[in-house]
């Protein structure tokens, strides 16, 4: 699945999910995977808000689904939670339908295969609700097989119910990252995906590699194992914007076009989370749309928004990414 043009990824699915529900979602210990069960709409409309606004991907409501969480806090059985979790995806699914059935009424064309549905596999840390997402602390004494045997159901929930690829994202730590690109390769060899890392500087991985090292350690892996063209792109999510273009160089910056690393962005918007006072500075974000062009010279092929992105921030981000996918076109 080369991709030949940017492709637009939704937003931030919990920020978008507060239209629907209100701000229910904060501070839930399974965030927005609760509504999977109890408001099964919202997740819907929620995907119809992104499709609607030009997103080419959707990633399913999937980032804190576990079995261990919905065991705990919905008092669910193991087989029901691996259910809940293929029932998710298939939510997807009902919204993508919806979505192209508006089009063909409306006589509006979409590309064949889209919009493609990808399950968001958050990190390990994700389901402990301690923070650890965003320090990768538990790398230090979580032995590897722990966290991939851990992955490995929700992984195989989502292959199970239809899904284009998978999102690895938010990972603070090499170890996590590499240990799952193994597993993958090893157990899954017909799966693609991507693996987008949580970045704390313009340098550095939440738990301190260097994201230059850490992505070029992904793509040596793929190329060993002759497995380059399972991987859509290498990046990092949930980080704040002004970070993403020094990380970026770090990476490609020496390269050539031909031999840049396929990237994959989706920051938060800019704003500041404070624990006292919730999220700050709106009023001075940069809008991410105009980092498009940067971004997307520097080896961008996905774009999107994470925390504190809306609907209507992805349809300016679209906007913006086709304007430079027709600039390359005509190029």
């Amino acid at each position: 699945m080369a991709l030949s043009r940017v492709l637009v990824k939704d937003g931030g699915f919990g920020t978008q999910m507060t239209v629907h529900v209100g701000n229910s979602v904060d501070g839930d210990p399974l965030w927005s995977a609760r509504f999977n069960s109890t408001n099964m709409s919202a997740v819907i409309n929620t995907h119809l808000d992104f499709l609607q606004n030009g997103a080419d991907i959707i990633l399913t409501n999937t980032y804190q689904a576990s079995v261990e969480g919905y065991m705990e806090y919905l008092e669910l059985d193991e087989e029901q939670s691996i259910e809940l979790i293929k029932n998710t995806v298939r939510l997807a699914h009902i919204a993508k339908e919806k979505y192209l059935t508006e089009c063909y009424e409306a006589k509006l064309a979409v590309p064949e295969g889209f919009p493609l549905i990808i399950a968001s596999i958050g990190p390990f840390g994700a389901h402990l609700h301690d923070g650890s997402e965003y320090t990768g602390s538990y790398a230090d004494f979580v032995p590897a097989k722990t966290i991939t045997d851990w992955h490995r159901q929700r992984i195989e929930a989502c292959v199970e119910a239809g899904v284009d690829a998978l999102a690895i994202e938010t990972i603070p730590c090499q170890m996590e990252a590499e240990a799952l690109v193994e597993m993958l390769c090893d157990d899954y060899p017909d799966v693609k995906f991507w693996v987008a890392f949580q970045c704390k500087d313009e340098t550095s991985l939440a738990h301190g590699e260097s994201f230059a090292d850490a992505a070029n350690s992904i793509w040596d892996i793929l190329s060993e194992r002759n497995a380059l063209d399972k991987c859509l792109a290498v990046g990092v999510n949930c980080v704040h914007p002004k970070f993403v273009t020094a990380l970026f160089k770090s990476l490609n910056g020496e390269r050539s076009v031909d031999e840049q690393i396929p990237l994959v962005v989706y920051p938060n918007s800019g704003e500041v989370y404070d624990v006292l006072n919730g999220w700050q500075g709106r009023e001075h974000c940069v809008p991410l749309a105009n980092y498009v062009p940067e971004w997307a010279q520097l080896g961008a092929k996905i774009i999107g928004g994470c925390c504190r992105t809306y609907a209507r921030d992805i349809r300016h981000i679209g906007e913006a990414i086709r304007n430079w996918n027709k600039l390359k076109k005509n190029a």
